[in-house]
């Protein structure tokens, strides 16, 4: 498996691929699957290696734009089974902070540095396989756009053409983040990157931008098999994306995976969710989740001259009386557009989600709705205002991982009202902590939240329609909040298995064997 991230590894998790590299592979192998995981060091992975693992490295060259770079080869085990390896290659160029996997771009140059990145990457994972340096697996298995260029590599370059006889998969977490940059005529350019290659094959440029390159197009054309990671999303994805009615699918490459799909190569298969032995089962107290608050926020402190006016008002809201039985309304996740743009729809002057706050006054001047995430800042200011205007809204703009564990065991009721939403985790972790979810009705929201039996959803035909109905089943919510029925879908949300054994048997069956006959 070629990735970006990697869920069990402390530091190498932004998005719900790191859960798939964490949770699949140790149930891959419980089925006879032996899946080991390629993926870049970053600088400060490698220093996680146990100590039967060794710190010995190998080192060798690959030719990138016009020079040869150094790579280094490290092997440790994975963390959850010391059965199961993760190769680490590194190079200053992949060099971040923990926590940051990704560099974000400026200058108009969207995915310039992350393509850089990865363009080497490629050329470096494949010269590995080719040099021996990694086994050669029976199949590839590739996470998003950034191994778009393995992909291309392995198949135009005559370098690595006998790479070709291995089969690959790709699986595609969010595809809406495609990689794309110019084929030549800019540092961060397939040109540039490799300029020994002479053709380009229709298949890997930007079908909206042709003098472009697609990695992530590159990647499904060049694949043997696509998989995307909910049933429901893999049919959105066939249809085009419509701004006009906020629908998004294939966003652009919809008739590449209709054309895999009339050749049975899309698959798909819902992602699932780790259920501890030892879970937490006892629900903790506001003071409890008040107290995780403050820590995030002092914690964040720690390399600060000055406090952010977002984090003031947080504590301030924090210093004010909370009724232990006070109903919650949650949201964990990144601030971004798929996430929360229907919670800044504008709907008769105001927010939805001052609509949403307004309503939770009516119901009860002791509910709160925490918020916590970090994203997109522009995003970020606009509920720090709210935030400042209504003592009922708690907003922390951070992650944190045991604080999203309180929110999660304490809420009352999970907000998850995303615009497209591939799979989705967030709404698991709810359930699994048998909190109920409210989800909009796409992608894999629709594969887990199933409406009036283990949580709720709503929709419409546009956003004004679905900000409309999240306001309506919210009432009707608000209402029934504490009877029978409402614990008997909170109970039903808690007993709810989302398993990687059920989806490793998928993965084996729909994805694996048919690529490899009898074996």
């Amino acid at each position: 498996m070629l990735c970006a991230e990697h869920g069990a590894l402390a530091g190498a998790k932004v998005g719900g691929m790191a859960d798939v590299l964490a949770g699949l592979p140790p149930a891959l192998k419980a089925c006879g699957v032996q899946a080991s995981v390629v993926m870049p060091g970053y600088g400060f992975l490698g220093q996680q290696a146990h100590a039967g693992d060794g710190e010995q490295r190998l080192v060798f060259s690959v030719p990138f734009r016009h020079r040869m770079e150094q790579i280094s080869l490290q092997r440790i085990t994975d963390p959850r089974d010391d059965g199961l390896s993760i190769y680490l290659l590194d190079n200053p160029a992949w060099h971040t902070a923990p926590g940051q996997i990704y560099v974000a771009s400026g200058d108009g140059r969207p995915f310039a540095d992350d393509a850089d990145r990865f363009a080497l990457f490629g050329v470096a994972v494949a010269e590995a396989l080719l040099q021996g340096l990694i086994p050669k697996p029976h199949v590839l298995h590739l996470h998003d756009w950034h191994q778009g260029f393995f992909a291309l590599l392995r198949s135009i370059d005559p370098r690595y053409g006998q790479l070709k006889a291995i089969p690959s998969v790709l699986s595609i977490h969010n595809l809406a983040l495609q990689g794309t940059r110019p084929l030549a005529q800019e540092a961060s350019s397939l040109a540039a990157w490799y300029p020994w290659l002479e053709k380009y094959p229709a298949a890997i440029l930007d079908r909206r931008y042709p003098n472009c390159v697609n990695p992530l197009r590159a990647a499904i054309c060049l694949s043997d098999r696509v998989h995307l990671v909910s049933p429901n999303y893999c049919r959105e994805v066939l249809r085009p994306s419509d701004p006009i009615t906020g629908f998004v699918g294939g966003e652009g490459l919809e008739a590449d995976l209709q054309h895999c799909d009339g050749k049975q190569q899309l698959v798909g298969i819902l992602n699932g969710c780790d259920y501890p032995d030892d879970q937490e089962d006892r629900r903790p107290s506001i003071q409890e989740l008040v107290l995780g608050c403050h820590r995030t926020l002092t914690a964040a402190q720690a390399n600060r001259d000055t406090v952010r006016a977002i984090d003031f008002i947080a504590a301030q809201r924090l210093w004010q009386p909370m009724e232990e039985k006070a109903f919650l309304l949650t949201f964990v996740g990144r601030l971004t557009s798929q996430k929360v743009a229907l919670l800044c729809r504008s709907l008769n002057g105001k927010s939805v989600l001052e609509h949403i706050l307004a309503r939770l006054a009516l119901f009860s001047p002791a509910a709160r709705f925490f918020m916590l995430g970090n994203g997109d800042e522009q995003i970020a200011r606009v509920f720090q205002q709210l935030a400042a205007r209504h003592d009922n809204f708690i907003f922390i703009n951070h992650f944190d991982v045991k604080l999203s564990e309180l929110v999660y065991r304490r809420g009352d009721l999970f907000l998850m009202p995303s615009s497209f939403e591939p799979c989705g985790i967030s709404q698991m972790l709810a359930m699994r902590s048998g909190q109920p979810c409210l989800v909009s009705s796409v992608g894999g929201l629709v594969d887990t939240v199933k409406d009036g039996e283990n949580g709720w959803r709503f929709e419409g035909d546009d956003t004004d329609s679905q900000a409309r109905a999240l306001l309506s089943k919210l009432d009707f919510l608000l209402e029934t909040t504490g009877t029978s029925d409402w614990q008997r879908v909170a109970k039903a949300a808690l007993d709810t298995r989302f398993s990687w054994e059920e989806a490793a048997a998928s993965y084996l069956n729909k994805l694996y064997r048919p690529l490899l006959g009898t074996y």
